[in-house]
């Protein structure tokens, strides 16, 4: 895998400035109510928060899952995935390794050109007992992306940082079992689950969010 684990703030443009800080500062709790259990269950997984600047300025790289995966089929997502022994000790450079080789096989971006500036606190995902630790990356040379294996993936995607902020793309999704969160209605998607809950919790500690109506509420399909 090409591209550096060395995490550095040096050079980076400085609107992800709050970004940063707020990578700093944050609590787990402050992210997420689902924390890795503290008996160590778990399968360690990363996944990488890229942004990029765009036409419109800062945007966010994303992709959507096949339909046919039987986790969260058809559902857009950061690249990401489980570690892999190759990737190294999970406690330090796993992660980030894990979180650049993903994208590269999934997007097939260039991990080179991506350099990575933070790293936010491990969070859980129940439905599927993985524990993910969020890399946050700057895309500070771009190279094409694509769906590399359509068995995997369905799509490639960046979505402009103003459609997230933007209060007529933001929604609550309802899920059958009657858990609610904050989603995303952005490039012909609905942004939902830990990816939406995520990038909700960057935009408010960033200072980025504008209030939006709550209460304007989409049900989930009881498959999902």
């Amino acid at each position: 895998m090409r591209g550096s684990t060395e995490v550095t703030t040096d050079g980076l443009p400085g609107w992800l400035g709050p970004v940063v800080d707020a990578a700093r500062t944050v609590r787990p709790a402050q992210l997420s109510r689902f924390l890795p259990p503290e008996d160590g269950r778990g399968r360690q997984a990363a996944v990488l928060i890229l942004f990029g600047e765009g036409p419109r300025g800062p945007e966010l790289l994303l992709m959507e899952r096949a339909g046919s995966l039987r986790s969260h089929p058809g559902q857009p997502s950061f690249p990401g995935g489980a570690l892999d022994p190759e990737d190294g000790d999970p406690q330090t450079t796993g992660p980030l390794r894990a979180a650049l080789r993903e994208a590269e096989e999934e997007t097939g971006l260039d991990p080179a050109g991506v350099q990575l500036f933070g790293v936010l606190p491990r969070l859980y995902i129940p439905v599927s007992e993985f524990v993910v630790t969020p890399v946050l990356g700057w895309w500070r040379a771009p190279s094409p992306i694509g769906a590399v294996d359509p068995a995997e993936t369905a799509r490639v995607f960046t979505v402009p940082v103003a459609d997230l902020t933007d209060p007529r793309h933001r929604v609550t999704v309802v899920h059958p079992s009657g858990h609610q969160g904050p989603a995303f209605t952005v490039e012909s998607a609905l942004v939902w689950g830990f990816t939406a809950g995520v990038i909700d919790r960057i935009l408010h500690f960033a200072g980025w969010e504008i209030p939006w109506d709550r209460s304007r509420h989409v049900p989930l399909d009881w498959r999902s």
